[in-house]
């Protein structure tokens, strides 16, 4: 791998464009006024006049400026600008007095003057303004050698000079001490002054470095002008207006414009946005060997005076020796920084060592080429493999190849990036591991921190394998069943889902398979939920292994599973279809073979749902179409394979419809309650009725209880089996209070017919019905004792019997009758007669319908009526509906019958007509012809009058059919 180098590309500078316009007026001013000075001005008091009072504005417009400049931006260089307005206000004083003598008055400049004085007061304000504009020594020392470096630039320019031309003009003989003093003191300021700019170029600050540039050059100009004005040979000859005077023009302009060069940096320019300068190191070497020059230029100038044979002046000499004491001291100061500078480096750099020597990560230098140069000892712990044998690899070699392409592309960018926007980035990958690594394992999951460094990459680099499997581990926990490791209902969702929106969409023969385990319940209930646990798990993995590769078996929850198969392209409906129901039967078989668990064989059958993935279809709407097809599969008599049919959808919505009236009808009052007399069989005396309920509903449609208490049952599937034993509890507590309403209301008008209601041995221990209990509805109605029948099936094997048996016994001890209900269709009938204080036995209707035709049933309905006979108890057989049946229970010995041979369910009003006569005939074999003739003349449930030969009174029965499936008029 090749780590390119970064493209970074300068940024313009800012206000570059807006800055070319008045750099160009500037060189046009100048080089106006100095075509001007060059050719005379075309007349002496014109050149007069530009040479002093021209001077004197640039000087005065300098002034202004660098004011306006400290006025307008405050900041750490506002001093700065402060002095070189007072620098140049006082340049500019000089000049207006110099024209006031040569213009205005007309007359030589006397020496002294006033304007001399001005001139003097140019460069301390000067020097003090680049001192602002230094970069200020952090320590003492630092404070030394700069003094030491202008005396050392200072000093070699004096030897020069004085060897030059200032020995000559101080030993000049008839000038005044005055004159000799100013002639010296111009000379001696503009040293001063031209030490501390070139002591203070290589060290001055980066802020306003433009500004401070052209600062420095304006003031250059203006020393370099003064020096030639000092010398003999032109100051005789110096005339105002000449050419030397456009150079102190120059210098007054360009400081004028230096406060706005660049006026767009602010004084806290952000440095780490700053571009790099290539230049630095140069300077800084510069910066470092101006001593040294400046001493070697002073040298050059005594031996140039020994060479030319002249008398070294003591001045030299004085100054020579200065000069080489201050290099000496520079020389100790510097040694001594630099000593300490090392010690400081050293014990840094041991720091630093100890810190990546001792670090757990792995720090690792790989140059551009993605060579690596450095890798810290921590990898041999990390990675397996020591710090020796990885430096020199490449960095490629080690990261695995699936990671390596996304390693090249985020470095690339990376580089690309300006550094200042990103320091570093972070990246996750594959690293080889060594045989030392503890643990085995061929790759290792890597992190590591990428920062620049001198054209390279450093990467601090940790191990996160733990981190990447435990990530992973909770992934899949999040996405399997922690039982049987199948998936779970949120990835077999997104498996479907992928089927569905892949490039299988167009395959028809994908499908979804719900499969549901019948009996499973039982076995929980059984032998425990450890063995139920175990058959799941055996389950799951026939599910597993019976699918294909490419297949997906997952478990949804409880004992129900799904498994997606994917179609295999064919168009054929018959064939997918054929294949799909093939796959379904086959896991069928293979889910209902015997289990193992606990030691114990047990066998569970599968439901099975199968809906196939039509065009268009959206995941969650194809699981539901599975969902209702295994349902079907389910109510239509379990181990079987059902087909989605669009009707199934329809169904449930009609169930769901129906199940939401049913919530509502009882509290708007839409059921009514029916009583269907029980007669005694040899006499056809009523010895009690049975309640039963109706209900008609607003749009007029009458329900039978076979209808509505399926909707009760089965209205929304096992899943809304909560909600449905709810509406069941609400009904079988509104029947039993309006039974024993209306019950103790007929007691007291002189009908005591004692009531029998049906309830569920889950009704009767439901604690929701603790407010209108047996007991309490007993009392609030003042109910006699034994006016109360209460039928029990038995049927319903989730009751424990020994609660149930506790709970008859108490309310039997109330004078409230047991009846059994359904006696000879369950299994667990024999028992509960065994335990539950049972007072009537009920013969199911199953045996009642086939008693006259079946030999079979005859016999059983004998022996269960001879078991009640020997008990002792009442015998009552539900669901006559033909004389035949009458007679022959009567052979067998049922003491009682209930049916619509005898009546069908009456209304209040027609019930009492009819306890008030106190019997219903009972019919025979002679009167099967009549029972037909009154089946045919009468269309409802209740008893009607008929006109003729018929009494008054008389009743005609209802027609013969089923009890539950009775009609019923309006009430």
């Amino acid at each position: 791998m090749s780590a390119p180098g970064a493209v970074i590309s300068r940024r313009p500078a800012a206000g570059g464009g807006a800055g070319l316009l008045p750099q160009l007026v500037l060189a046009l001013v100048c080089a106006g006024y100095a075509t001007g000075a060059a050719l005379g001005w075309g007349s002496p008091r014109l050149a007069l006049i530009m040479g002093d009072f021209g001077l004197a504005a640039a000087a005065l417009a300098a002034a202004v400026s660098c004011l306006c400049r400290a006025r307008i931006r405050p900041g750490g260089v506002r001093p700065a600008w402060l002095f070189f307005a007072a620098s140049s206000a006082m340049a500019g004083l000089g000049n207006v007095v110099w024209g006031w003598y040569e213009v205005v008055l007309r007359q030589p400049v006397p020496s002294p003057s006033i304007a001399d004085f001005c001139f003097l007061l140019f460069a301390p304000p000067a020097i003090v303004g680049l001192l602002i504009l230094a970069k200020r020594p952090v320590t003492k020392a630092r404070w030394v050698c700069l003094l030491l470096d202008a005396w050392l630039i200072g000093g070699s320019l004096l030897t020069i000079s004085w060897s030059l031309a200032l020995a000559h003009t101080a030993h000049q003989g008839g000038a005044s001490v005055s004159e000799a003093a100013l002639s010296l003191a111009y000379p001696l300021l503009d040293i001063v002054l031209v030490s501390m700019v070139l002591a203070l170029h290589f060290r001055r600050s980066s802020a306003n470095r433009s500004a401070i540039n052209t600062a420095i050059a304006a003031l250059a100009l203006t020393v370099l002008c003064d020096a030639l004005f000092t010398s003999p040979l032109l100051r005789e000859h110096y005339r105002s207006g000449q050419l030397l005077d456009a150079g102190w023009f120059a210098g007054s302009i360009l400081l004028a414009y230096a406060p706005w060069v660049g006026s767009r940096e602010t004084d806290g320019w952000d440095r780490s946005r700053r571009p790099h300068h290539p230049g630095r190191p140069i300077a800084g070497s510069l910066t470092a060997l101006t001593p040294y020059l400046a001493a070697a230029v002073c040298t050059l100038g005594i031996l140039y005076n020994i060479i030319d044979g002249r008398r070294t002046d003591r001045v030299v000499i004085l100054t020579a020796c200065t000069v080489v004491l201050a290099l000496v001291v520079r020389q100790g100061i510097m040694l001594l920084d630099n000593v300490t500078l090392t010690q400081e480096l050293a014990q840094k750099e041991n720091h630093f060592r100890s810190l990546v020597q001792g670090s757990s990560d792995v720090i690792m230098i790989a140059a551009s080429t993605g060579v690596l140069r450095y890798v810290s000892p921590a990898a041999a712990g990390v990675y397996g493999i020591d710090a020796d044998e990885l430096v020199g690899s490449e960095l490629a070699s080690l990261i695995h190849p699936e990671d390596l392409g996304g390693v090249v592309h985020e470095l690339r960018r990376f580089l690309a990036a300006h550094a200042a926007d990103e320091v570093t980035t972070r990246i996750e990958y594959r690293f080889r591991a060594g045989p030392g690594r503890a643990g085995g394992g061929d790759w290792l999951n890597v992190e590591s921190t990428v920062s620049r460094h001198h054209g390279g990459l450093i990467f601090n680099s940790r191990d996160v394998t733990e981190r990447v499997r435990l990530q992973a581990q909770l992934q899949h926990n999040a996405e399997h069943d922690p039982l049987t490791d199948l998936p779970n209902r949120a990835l077999f969702t997104e498996r479907v889902r992928q089927a569905l929106s892949g490039r299988r969409t167009t395959d028809p023969g994908t499908a979804v398979l719900f499969i549901d385990l019948d009996g499973f319940k039982a076995v929980n209930d059984s032998i425990g939920h450890q063995a139920g646990d175990e058959l799941l798990i055996h389950a799951a993995r026939r599910l597993q292994e019976s699918v294909r590769a490419g297949d997906t078996a997952a478990r949804l929850g409880g004992d129900e599973f799904a498994a997606l198969i994917l179609g295999d392209g064919k168009r054929d409906a018959a064939a997918r279809e054929y294949r799909i129901l093939e796959v379904a039967d086959r896991l069928r078989l293979c889910l209902g073979r015997p289990y193992r668990v606990s030691g114990t064989e047990v066998r569970v059958a599968a439901s099975i749902g199968v809906a196939f993935a039509e065009p268009g279809v959206a995941p969650k709407d194809l699981m539901r179409n599975a969902d209702l097809a295994m349902y079907r599969a389910k109510a239509a008599g379990k181990a079987r394979v059902e087909l989605y049919a669009p009707q199934m959808q329809a169904e449930v919505v009609r169930r769901a419809e129906m199940a939401g009236r049913i919530r509502t009808a009882l509290h708007d009052g839409e059921f009514a309650l029916l009583h269907q007399p029980v007669v005694a069989l040899d006499s056809g005396r009523i010895t009690a009725v049975a309640a039963q309920a109706r209900w008609r509903s607003q749009q007029g449609i009458l329900f039978t209880p076979g209808e509505y208490l399926r909707v009760c049952e089965h209205g929304c599937g096992d899943r809304g089996r909560g909600e449905a034993e709810a509406r069941t509890a609400d009904l079988g507590r509104w029947l039993l209070e309006e039974a024993v309403e209306q019950a103790a209301e007929r007691h007291r008008a002189g009908h005591p017919a004692p009531v029998a209601v049906r309830l569920s041995p889950r009704r009767i221990l439901d604690r929701s019905m603790a407010q209108s209990s047996v007991e309490a509805l007993l009392t609030r109605h003042g109910l006699p004792s034994g006016a109360l029948l209460l039928e029990i099936s038995d049927t319903d094997p989730r009751v424990p019997i020994e609660e149930l048996e506790r709970r008859l016994v108490a309310l039997h001890r109330l004078g409230v009758r047991i009846a059994l209900d359904g006696f000879g269709s369950g299994c667990a009938g024999l028992a509960a007669l065994r335990r539950l204080p049972v007072d009537v036995l009920k013969i199911d209707r199953a045996l009642v319908e086939g008693v006259v035709e079946s030999a079979r049933l005859h016999k059983i309905t004998a022996g269960l009526l001879r078991i009640a006979a020997d008990l002792g108890l009442q015998s009552v057989a539900e669901g006559i509906d033909l004389p035949e049946q009458v007679a022959a229970l009567q052979a067998m010995g049922c003491t009682h019958g209930q049916g619509t041979a005898f009546s069908g369910p009456l209304d209040e009003h027609r019930l009492r007509r009819v306890l008030a006569r106190g019997q219903c005939p009972v019919p025979d074999s002679a009167d099967l012809r009549d029972g037909l003739r009154e089946a045919v003349l009468t269309t409802s449930a209740l008893p009607v009058r008929l006109g003729g030969a018929a009494a008054p009174d008389s009743v005609v029965h209802p027609p013969l059919c089923s009890n539950n499936e009775t009609a019923v008029p309006p009430t």
